[in-house]
């Protein structure tokens, strides 16, 4: 199993959250995802949230990694025709440096799983939910709450002298649709 790792250095300013995401959406279709697929504004929104998170809570750069398991993802490439080195991610995926453009190396894959999301950053701070309350207009203390309802497994760990937040989400991910129909004042409780 052939895998894809692209990143994205993300600077410490709000006005990085819009341009991670644009990033994503570009990286999604380049890997033959339609951008109006229930996983890509997944993948979208939860990128969201952990950058929003990594940048605006903790104040510091951080870096956004996305590991495409190629053969499992929607429209990936058949042949997997494109080999490197190994390495090894914090995932199970392999690792690579990544070009500065958030090019990447495809590798020799260890595991099968799903599209992984990684937002590393200087903060050993661990993150934590917060609750927007009873509030439904509140428009802070939902992110990780999201990321808990629309990926398959979340999580975080001290990675360095910093910590790493990560999430996966398979390609049959919940749509973002149903959000509309959340209990946020049940969720809050």
């Amino acid at each position: 199993m052939q895998v894809l790792q692209v990143q994205l250095a993300v600077q410490a300013d709000p006005a990085e959250v819009g341009r991670a995401r644009r990033w994503v959406r570009s990286r999604l279709l380049n890997h033959g995802v339609d951008p109006d697929a229930p996983i890509a504004e997944t993948v979208v929104l939860v990128v969201s949230e952990l950058v929003t998170n990594a940048v605006v809570h903790t104040g510091c750069p951080a870096v956004l990694r996305l590991c495409f398991p190629l053969g499992d993802f929607p429209s990936a490439p058949p042949d997997g025709s494109a080999a490197g080195s190994p390495g090894a991610c914090a995932s199970g995926f392999p690792s690579s440096t990544g070009a500065p453009d958030g090019g990447g190396e495809v590798r020799e894959a260890a595991t099968v799983g799903p599209l992984r999301v990684e937002v590393a950053d200087a903060s050993q701070v661990a993150p934590a939910p917060r609750h927007a309350g009873a509030d439904v207009d509140a428009t802070n203390g939902r992110g990780l709450e999201l990321v808990e309802l629309l990926c398959d497994r979340w999580g975080w760990y001290p990675d360095g002298s910093g910590k790493r937040v990560w999430c996966e989400i398979s390609p049959d991910a919940r749509p973002v649709d149903p959000l509309a129909t959340v209990d946020w004042a049940a969720l809050a409780q």
